[in-house]
């Protein structure tokens, strides 16, 4: 087995999610390792479109900001973070990555505060950008986090972005599009999706050298178990050589 950190394995996960031909909204940091791996091994015609206006680059190397000049690089525009909203809006992503300091079990994340009081809280975190906006449109919303019971809660303090909100309907009662929503969470520790009609977080893959009980004592609340629970495939030789060498040589994330 390949030698990898807890990073490269979450952004080969990720990668592997994004078939040929889709079209997904990232930022910088590792989901735009994770689309920047896809584009480069098993989806070519992946259509990366950054938050602040890049579209459809073919990225030459890791970009330190949304606005770095390589989110445009050969791309076939440079917009604006409006324009780049809007696409959502028209429903044209397929995927987005997001996170956050809290995901409840239905996939709300919270990254504005800790704590009741909104005007003194006891962690101010820096709050939305376009993380609401991503998730309220994208079909499928993705997140890479480390798993911790303080970050895996059983309800989010404050709902910065939504997820399926109380699970069932309710997202569609808000009216938001019917189907769209949290798709998958990948960790250090394992994979889970949502189970169809509670949309409840359901785990459906461990990593190598994790069990059940590792994920379980690392998380807030209850996990639905899936059917058959499988064993995630660790990155190849070849994902890392290119992760390495091509996609982030000067270790931003990575290194981590």
């Amino acid at each position: 087995m390949a030698d990898f950190n807890t990073m490269e394995l979450m952004i080969c996960t990720a990668a592997r999610e994004l078939e040929d031909g889709a079209c997904v909204g990232v930022g910088t940091g590792a989901p735009c390792a994770a689309a920047m791996l896809a584009q480069k091994t098993k989806s070519p015609n992946l259509t990366i479109i950054f938050e602040a206006g890049g579209v459809a680059p073919l990225v030459p190397e890791m970009p330190i900001s949304v606005g770095d000049s390589r989110t445009t690089w050969k791309a076939c525009m440079a917009s604006s973070m409006p324009d780049v909203m809007e696409t959502g809006c028209r429903g044209m992503l397929d995927y987005t990555f997001l996170g956050g300091a809290e995901i409840d079990m239905y996939g709300n994340l919270n990254s504005t505060r800790i704590g009741s009081d909104h005007q003194k809280p006891k962690v101010r975190f820096p709050g939305s950008g376009g993380a609401n906006d991503f998730a309220s449109f994208a079909w499928r919303m993705m997140v890479m986090t480390p798993q911790d019971s303080k970050r895996f809660v059983e309800r989010c303090t404050y709902v910065t972005t939504p997820g399926w909100i109380n699970g069932g309907d309710s997202r569609a009662k808000c009216g938001l599009a019917v189907g769209a929503g949290p798709y998958k969470i990948i960790t250090n520790m394992a994979v889970m999706d949502f189970e169809p009609e509670s949309k409840r977080m359901r785990i459906v893959a461990l990593n190598h050298g994790f069990g059940l009980k590792d994920v379980e004592e690392n998380c807030g609340f209850e996990l639905i178990k899936a059917a058959k629970i499988i064993e995630n495939p660790p990155p190849t030789e070849q994902e890392l050589a290119i992760l390495r060498e091509e996609v982030d040589p000067y270790r931003y994330v990575i290194g981590r």
